[in-house]
């Protein structure tokens, strides 16, 4: 039940003449940049509407959806490892030089965020396996179930499923969902957003 069962996904784009914030509009076109290095695709979920995601000292994330009337909420964090890879590269040729292998950072990455979110190690964690990482076109990822800190950042939700896929010397995909009940509707709501982003082949 930790991970999300392939279905085919549902298109919505957001209408451009939508009114949206100043800070929503510059996450926005932030996001979209960020997919592009990272090599990601994204599609827009049928339902959902774009809020503010946090992006302070305590939460750092690129973009969030919630689903109306359904206590359900998206948070993604993306990031391209290109440059860190090439920077790996040069590093072992020198003594001095000592950098973490970017392809194994989404465990630190995942391990870090869902500690934040916790406060400790409430947390259950499976490696998600090859056949749901080839639908993400991933080469390694981890799943994280949360029982969260009530937190105002949160909205008080009280768990999340975190997913953490690596694209080897491309990039890092972080979603968060969040939800009060950990029920069928809650997975049910996530089979909805199924390979919503993902990186391209």
């Amino acid at each position: 039940m930790l991970f999300i069962c392939p279905v085919i996904a549902q298109v919505k784009q957001p209408s451009v003449i939508d009114k949206k914030p100043p800070e929503l509009m510059g996450q926005i076109r932030e996001f979209y940049h960020l997919i592009a290095q990272a090599n990601v695709s994204f599609t827009y979920p049928k339902g959902f509407v774009e809020i503010i995601a946090p992006n302070d000292d305590d939460f750092s994330f690129d973009y969030a959806l919630e689903l109306p009337g359904k206590d359900f909420e998206m948070w993604f964090q993306i990031k391209s490892e290109k440059e860190n890879w090439v920077s790996y590269i040069r590093s072992q040729n020198s003594r001095n030089a000592q950098l973490a292998n970017p392809d194994s950072v989404y465990t630190a990455i995942g391990a870090a965020t869902a500690t934040a979110f916790t406060g400790d190690q409430n947390y259950f964690v499976r490696t998600i396996p090859p056949d749901i990482l080839a639908s993400y076109n991933a080469d390694a990822g981890k799943s994280y179930l949360l029982t969260l800190l009530d937190l105002p950042q949160t909205k008080h939700y009280k768990y999340a499923l975190l997913i953490a896929l690596q694209k080897y010397h491309t990039g890092t995909i972080m979603v968060l969902y969040f939800t009060n009940e950990k029920n069928p509707e809650f997975f049910k709501n996530i089979n909805s957003t199924d390979n919503n982003v993902k990186f391209k082949p």
